[in-house]
């Protein structure tokens, strides 16, 4: 996951605004990539990289709505920060509905889209960052026999060994040696860890 180079995709038809906004925004170090073509974007970009998504509203051919139901329906994660030259509370509203991270008028305040595009791209890092957190608990969890899962569940519950013992017929020392097994296996530092990582992993498993 490259975060030291996030990059911006830039959509607008209009070439004078692709070109004065990629200036712009590669004056605080972030990697521009310009489109003229929403259906080019769309059938092209990178999704797995880490940034954002400044897309323009007005476009010929298909709207920046439109794009911007695309991308959401494609599951794509990055921001995306709607620019309109022309726009209503209406439009301002279905934007945000639909899962835009900003929306600014033209012409735009250089200062409110660096701020908005940094907010989007720490915003899309700490996205990723928790996405592969939550991928990598699971491949742990995974890696547990039903037995560790069983103690695991009981833990998360607030149950003392004891209280474990008793409930699985298991001898204190047995259920030592499964909870320190667990730590291991999950890479869990504290307790406190161990319950916020995967309570809610044990919660879904639990309902199955």
């Amino acid at each position: 996951m490259n975060t030291l180079s996030p990059t911006v995709h830039l959509i607008d038809d209009d070439a004078a605004v692709r070109e004065s906004l990629a200036l712009l925004i590669g004056t605080v170090g972030l990697r521009v990539i310009p489109w003229a073509d929403p259906q080019a974007f769309l059938s092209a970009f990178d999704r797995e990289v880490i940034g954002a998504i400044v897309l323009d509203v007005r476009m010929p051919g298909i709207s920046g709505l439109t794009v911007l139901d695309t991308l959401v329906a494609q599951g794509v994660d990055q921001p995306v920060i709607m620019l309109t030259g022309h726009g209503t509370v209406d439009m301002c509203r279905r934007a945000f509905k639909a899962g835009a991270a900003e929306f600014l008028e033209k012409p735009v305040n250089d200062e409110l889209l660096i701020e908005a595009l940094q907010n989007a791209v720490r915003q899309h890092v700490r996205s990723r960052e928790h996405q592969l957190a939550d991928r990598e608990a699971r491949e742990r969890y995974a890696q547990l026999s039903e037995r560790e899962r069983e103690v695991l569940s009981l833990i998360v519950a607030g149950l003392t060994n004891k209280e474990i013992g008793r409930a699985l017929d298991l001898s204190p020392r047995t259920v030592e040696t499964h909870r320190a097994n667990l730590f291991a296996k999950l890479q869990a530092e504290s307790l406190a860890q161990l319950i916020r990582r995967y309570t809610a992993l044990v919660d879904e498993h639990d309902a199955c």
